[in-house]
């Protein structure tokens, strides 16, 4: 039977997977299974059967229910943060508009669209912000990393911060949720780590 599957851009799907009776052995903490999956070009899959490419990987890691709960609690945190910060750059940035332009304004926030979509704007960080970012990525680098290293804390900003950014991290451990990635330096970041 044919089935049909598509990806016109790179995408990585993150799934979780919470068993009572699959453990990895020796382990006394509780963990749950990350299951993903991406492609590196377009695809199409029209048979399942006889699918075979080079640009598609999946893989799993066992992470520490704990770390992640931890984890998604920050992420939460930073992404009130960078709201925060738009929502007071938006309010400098109309007080600097022409009155005509506020009208304007005004009236498109009283009939907001239905589908609000999610800011993929580059959030210019303040210091405080800056350091949770970092904080927070670091513990992700350290949650992804197929191979355990030392983990040090990340100096630089491996892409560029928006709301859908850090909203697509924090959706990325929900553990209720799956979710797919799309933004390319985020998914080229996530996609270093898993190798």
């Amino acid at each position: 039977e044919s089935r049909a599957a598509s990806a016109s851009n790179k995408e990585i799907n993150i799934q979780w997977y919470i068993s009572s009776m699959a453990k990895p052995s020796n382990d006394t903490e509780t963990k749950v299974l990350l299951l993903y999956a991406y492609n590196t070009q377009p695809v199409k899959i029209s048979n399942i059967k006889i699918f075979s490419s080079m640009s598609v990987f999946s893989g799993h890691l066992w992470i520490p229910l704990a770390r992640i709960i931890s984890l998604r609690k920050k992420l939460s945190n930073l992404k009130e943060q960078v709201e925060i910060l738009m929502q007071s750059s938006k309010s400098l940035s109309s007080a600097l508009e022409p009155t005509g332009f506020l009208e304007q304004s005004e009236t498109l926030k009283i009939s907001p669209s239905k589908n609000p979509q999610m800011s993929v704007a580059k959030v210019d960080l303040d210091e405080k912000t800056e350091e949770m970012t970092k904080r927070c990525l670091s513990e992700v680098k350290a949650l992804l990393s197929v191979v355990p290293v030392p983990s040090s804390p990340l100096t630089e900003i491996p892409f560029d911060v928006s709301l859908q950014s850090i909203a697509s991290l924090e959706d990325m451990f929900d553990l209720a949720h799956g979710c797919v990635i799309t933004e390319a330096n985020l998914f080229n970041w996530i996609i270093s780590l898993l190798h």
